[in-house]
């Protein structure tokens, strides 16, 4: 089970990212000087992340990702090495880590620590935790992910990603759907370059291309099985389970089935709990498919 427990509204996206602190500072308007912080008010941020409350630390390091400023380096790298920490500030921290790498105007020193850090934590035994640093090591072009299989033979690997499904009757099921679909090929594509979503020429191939090719074809699909939401005051807890099979293609004989969830804590707002939602299932679907689902593949070629 993916323990991502969230004191506000924490996402992982896909595709270009959501803003996260955005979205919790218009939360907590009352707890923050006005989002565009003053030089005085970093130092303050990153003094808050030694802070003995959860909250105040989160607030911190989410005020911090859009802050780039290279002197937090140092007092995040603290947040996402410490292992006693709560895992959504850690992984929001990594968050952070890339957002300040990338837009910061770090200095080599500081680079460096930032991005040790990040290959350390790329390898927690935290699925959000490792999932947010190899993103930021992406989106930094410095992650090499997984270690790529040997191809099967010459031709390589082709995946089929499903259509996905959803169980829980919301009117939300279709953007669910698609951003099932969207998650299991970007992180495909993250972890696992050399591996093939496309056929050349259009369309998908039959097992007699995938045989003159050498191409050991496999298929992926998945279905949001529940999302239980419960509220308490102005915040809400979002879990959510789902499950995953891996099959071989194009004759879809199933040979893995997985299942994991997630909990996503933010606003009781609509809008933030149906976020919530494609945040919870998201982090699912990437660690099943890091940490199960690819490893699995590389068994079979």
């Amino acid at each position: 089970m993916i323990d991502a427990r969230m004191h506000r509204d924490p996402r992982a996206c896909i595709g270009p990212p959501r803003s996260l602190a955005l979205r919790v500072l218009a939360i907590t308007m009352l707890l923050l000087a006005p989002r565009l912080a003053r030089a005085d008010k970093i130092d303050d941020l990153v003094n808050d992340l030694d802070n003995d409350s959860d909250r105040v630390r989160l607030t911190a390091v989410l005020a911090l990702t859009n802050q780039l400023a290279p002197r937090s380096i140092p007092g995040l790298v603290k947040r996402l090495l410490d292992s006693g920490e709560k895992k959504n500030i850690r992984g929001l921290a990594a968050n952070a880590l890339g957002k300040v790498i990338g837009g910061g105007n770090p200095s080599a020193a500081q680079k460096k620590q930032a991005i040790d850090a990040l290959t350390k934590a790329k390898n927690d035994p935290e699925p959000f935790v490792s999932a947010k640093a190899d993103a930021a090591l992406a989106d930094l072009g410095t992650s090499s992910g997984p270690a790529t299989p040997s191809h099967g033979g010459p031709g390589g690997v082709y995946v089929n990603v499903g259509p996905m499904s959803s169980r829980t009757n919301s009117p939300a099921d279709p953007t669910y759907r698609s951003s099932m679909e969207k998650t299991a090929k970007s992180t495909l594509g993250r972890i696992a370059p050399t591996y093939q979503q496309t056929w050349s020429g259009g369309g998908t191939p039959t097992k007699a291309q995938l045989a003159q090719k050498k191409i050991a074809g496999f298929y992926v699909d998945g279905t949001l099985n529940t999302v239980t939401i419960t509220k308490s005051g102005n915040s809400a807890e979002v879990s959510c389970k789902v499950s995953m099979l891996l099959a071989d293609f194009p004759d879809k004989s199933v040979f893995g089935l997985l299942n994991g969830g997630a909990k996503v804590q933010g606003s009781a707002s609509q809008k933030d709990i149906e976020l919530s939602t494609q945040d919870c299932v998201q982090a699912v679907m990437e660690s099943l498919i890091t940490k199960q689902i690819v490893p699995t593949i590389k068994t079979k070629i």
